[in-house]
């Protein structure tokens, strides 16, 4: 049995994350802003209130976990603002820096002292931040924000390697969401699977990776 804390877990991705790691026995801690029906039927620890794109929720969530150990950390909040050349929206181009990534960096620094050596912290990313895969252009702050936090976690996964902490950036597909409008071909049931696998089988030495949830490596 695993210690595994996940944000945004309230719906879509996060929600099923925590549904199938304690359907298997794992130890669940569900953070959000606000909790959900959905979530409150699990059998896990809520910690609601939570923004994780703001410095005083964070260290309100630090202060709740003071001496809980972690085996998994799941940065899986974010959020997405649709755009194209013609619409751009700036203020929310840097919202989405900031929940997209800032924020899973603000969380596993603050959350640095619940890890140890053979902890994991794994980001849910995009192959919209894969700069090679890029052939359609638009989304300019969503695409941004992903390159961004996927630049963040290589460098925490460097910065981490003489601790034996592995970090990890996931790709989950394209799913069908409150954030998709549902228009993702890809259940969350299904998404999650192939996630979870990933994060029991990532070791160390792939610490730095960029991964689909179905197991090929995505390229920069």
């Amino acid at each position: 049995m695993s210690r595994i804390l996940v944000t945004g877990a309230n719906r879509g991705i996060g929600l099923e994350l925590c549904r199938q790691f304690s359907e298997r026995g794992d130890e669940v801690i569900a953070v959000c802003r606000q909790s959900s029906a959905e979530l409150q039927q699990l059998a896990v620890q809520t910690i609601d209130g939570i923004d994780v794109s703001e410095a005083q929720d964070v260290a309100r969530l630090q202060q709740a976990l003071a001496g809980v150990k972690l085996d998994v950390l799941v940065n899986n909040a974010g959020i997405l603002r649709r755009d194209k050349l013609s619409e751009l929206d700036f203020d929310d181009i840097e919202q989405q820096f900031r929940v997209n990534a800032m924020a899973p960096l603000r969380v596993s620094s603050a959350l640095l002292g619940n890890l140890s050596a053979g902890s994991k912290i794994f980001v849910i990313s995009s192959s919209v931040g894969s700069i090679e895969e890029n052939t359609s252009g638009s989304n300019y702050g969503y695409r941004m924000s992903k390159v961004a936090v996927n630049m963040a976690m290589k460098s925490l996964s460097v910065d981490l390697a003489e601790r034996q902490i592995g970090v990890f950036m996931l790709h989950p597909g394209y799913v069908a969401t409150d954030m998709t409008e549902h228009q993702g071909p890809v259940s969350t049931a299904e998404s999650v699977k192939g996630l979870q696998a990933r994060i029991g089988d990532l070791k160390l030495a792939d610490s730095g990776s960029f991964w689909h949830a179905q197991g090929r490596s995505i390229p920069w």
